[in-house]
Formats: C-alpha cells, structure tokens, sequence
C-alpha cells in the first residue's frame, strides 16, 4: 500500500492508497516541533488502526510546505517502510511543464495539486484550495502550469480581523440567515464567509478570462466545503484531489 502525506501549514493531510484506491484517510494538526519518534508513533499508531504495519506500506510520498517538518517525515518514512520515498520537489517527475519565472518557487501541493486536476479534469483548469491560504492554480489548454493566485485563508483573514480589534471574536463558520446580519455574531460570519466566498468568484473569474475559452474549476482543502456553497464561479469539490496527485507523481518516479 502506498502512504501518502500532504503537509500544511496548519493541518497534515495522510492517505493510504491500495492501488488507485484510497482505503483509508485522516487529517491532523502539523506540529513543525514533533520529533522523528514522536512522527513515527504517530505514523504507526494511523496504521494499527486499519490492522497494518509498515511492512505492508510499498512507499510513501510527501508534499510538504512546511520545511521544518520535511525532513523528518522524509527520515521517518524510510524507518518505517523498505519501499522507496518521493517528496515532491525540483527534479522530481511530474509530467508537467512549470511555466513560471522561477519553478524552484512553485509549492509542492500546488504543483501535486495542478497535476490531479488536469490528469482528472482536464484542461484548462483552475483549482481551488481552501487552506491556511487560499491557493489558485491554472493549468493552461496544453497542459502546462502557468501560475495563479494566493491570498489569505478564510482563517487566518478572520483571526486578524479579531485580534486587530478590541470588541470583536471569533465565530464559527456557519452562514448567517442573511447577508445583513442581525448582531455581530452575524455580521462576522456574513463578512468572513460570503466576503471569502466573493474574493474566489472575483480572482476565479479574472484567472479564467485570462486563460480563455471555457476552464474547468474545481476546490480542495479543509475549508472547501465551507466556502464553496457560496460561490458562483465554482461548483465541484475534490476532497481528496491533493492526496490523489501524490499518489499519480508516486508512480511516475518508480
């Protein structure tokens, strides 16, 4: 079976696939701080609850945007599987040209990310990703990654409005009953969520008048189904889409 690992900023996204099957998944809080044997009893604890051990992991594949935790997932993995270990990187085989001033830049999931939507979709397309940040990635008509957009995540966007005033909180993110809200518990979540759900329609809709033609878009991320709902511009939520193009570069470097 092969593990995959999708590392945020805020959350580790972990995928066991059987085959092109995702037989099991969980998403936890990333602690840059955790040890090599605090991850590796973390690891093998996710493996014993599906009745496995890493003798029946073929290998692992990690994305990962948090560079503190990298290499110790990358150590951890080799300890726990013979199989071979790929983290998305430069020089690792994609299939896919990154046309961007500097491709050393580029993000690991943003890339792994362009590569499931346009093997699943298509292309052009527009992917989506609510996640610490909100992510915009465009794969052009031939296939190439041309760039996008990044702006703050609904969450972190909502903490600095809280933290940069003296009588507002946080809230949960449910929509409100309407878009004028009724007190100010209402009027945050009508800012945060239908405000978030506008900044997506506007930067989508910019992104797809410059690719031209019609554009796939389609969401990922933690916050996708919070947000998306709320939108015009994009309707098709992939849960799984990040952890699906590690599985698809996993291959392509065997």
């Amino acid at each position: 079976m092969l593990l995959t690992a999708d590392i945020g900023n805020t959350n580790t996204a972990i995928g066991l696939y059987d085959g092109d099957k995702l037989a099991a998944h969980w998403r936890l809080t990333t602690v840059p701080t955790r040890t090599a044997d605090e991850l590796e009893i973390w690891l093998r604890n996710l493996l014993e609850l599906e009745k496995l051990t890493g003798d029946d992991v073929t290998g692992v594949a990690i994305s990962s945007v948090v560079p503190a935790i990298t290499s110790v997932f990358r150590e951890v993995a080799g300890e726990i599987t013979p199989g071979h270990v790929v983290v998305v990187g430069p020089g690792t085989k994609t299939g896919m040209q990154i046309s961007i001033d500097n491709p050393r830049e580029v993000g690991a999931d943003r890339v792994v990310n362009a590569v499931a939507a346009r093997e699943r979709y298509g292309s052009p397309c527009i992917v989506v990703d609510f996640g610490t940040s909100t992510n915009f990635d465009v794969v052009g008509a031939d296939g190439d990654y041309l760039g996008g957009s990044i702006a703050p995540g609904l969450v972190i966007a909502t903490n600095a409005l809280v933290s940069g005033t003296a009588a507002l909180r946080n809230v949960e993110f449910n929509p409100p009953r309407a878009a004028i809200g009724k007190g100010t518990v209402e009027a945050i979540q009508s800012g945060a969520i239908y405000g978030h759900a506008g900044l997506v329609d506007g930067i989508v809709e910019r992104l797809a008048a410059e690719v031209g033609g019609e554009v796939t878009r389609v969401a990922t991320g933690g916050l996708a189904a919070t947000v998306v709902p709320h939108c015009s511009s994009v309707v098709t939520i992939d849960e799984f889409l990040t952890l699906d193009g590690l599985r698809m570069i996993y291959e392509m470097n065997q």
